[in-house]
């Protein structure tokens, strides 16, 4: 039977031999109350610019936990440049949402106000949290980054023409993903969901007239908003990302 692999948590800090890093209150707590890890328990502390690190729990009292970092396990690895720009949805989902889209590998999560977008507000901080915990759970180096909701119009109006935008169009116009994909070129890429009830006519129409977005298709039945996002992140992942490489551990 394998060793049980030590919890893995984000730590922005820098992670370097014979460092320390102190932890913050909530994951103190979930070492010592909730995990109850005691002195000299085994830690992997993990962050894009450093890769993952075993630690040990070097001080633990009701007031702090401190780490004491010991060796490498895992450098960092380049990992895609793949925006997800998605309207915000109701709160159970958009939830669901940030913790596939990031498992899946999305580097940004950018949440974008349309014409027929229900949700009202955004709590971003509950946000991050589920891209943290889903980020230490399925084993990336990274956590995505969680932009701050912009309408549609202002964010294409500041959009940077290299990355190329692919638009996930429920309406019936766009080409199937599966064909668009392999002709798409390599680079900086962005993936466009749209919220309950689809996009406004006006907003394709818009869309369709810049040149570095593509309209796609996502096969003939009716998704919902968050399936259509993580469906459309799985088949890119699978064509043109990182699905054509095999899991190293």
């Amino acid at each position: 039977m394998s060793a049980r692999r030590p919890t893995r948590l984000y730590v922005p800090e820098v992670l370097a031999l014979g460092g320390a890093v102190a932890l913050t209150p909530g994951q103190a707590h979930y070492l010592r109350s909730v995990l109850r890890l005691g002195t000299g328990a085994a830690v992997a502390a993990f962050n894009a610019t450093d890769g993952e690190w075993l630690c040990r729990i070097a001080e633990r009292d009701k007031n702090r936990v401190l780490l004491a970092v010991e060796r490498p396990i895992r450098s960092p690895t380049l990992e895609p440049d793949l925006w997800l720009l998605f309207a915000p949805i109701k709160r159970a989902r958009v939830d669901w949402l940030v913790e596939k889209a990031t498992e899946l590998g999305a580097s940004t999560l950018f949440p974008v106000w349309t014409a027929r977008t229900q949700a009202e507000r955004l709590n971003l901080e509950r946000l991050r949290a589920r891209g943290t915990e889903a980020a230490e759970q399925s084993e990336r180096l990274s956590v995505p980054e969680l932009r701050q909701p912009e309408a549609l119009d202002r964010v294409m109006a500041a959009w940077p023409e290299e990355r190329r935008l692919i638009v996930c169009d429920e309406s019936g116009a766009g080409e199937p993903i599966g064909d668009a994909v392999p002709r798409l070129p390599a680079g900086p890429t962005a993936l466009l969901v749209g919220p309950e009830g689809g996009f406004d006519q006006t907003e394709l129409d818009a869309l369709s007239k810049l040149s570095f977005v593509s309209r796609i298709g996502l096969g003939p039945r009716v998704l919902r908003a968050e399936t259509a996002a993580v469906a459309a992140l799985a088949v890119f992942q699978a064509i043109a990302g990182d699905w054509r490489r095999t899991r190293t551990r």
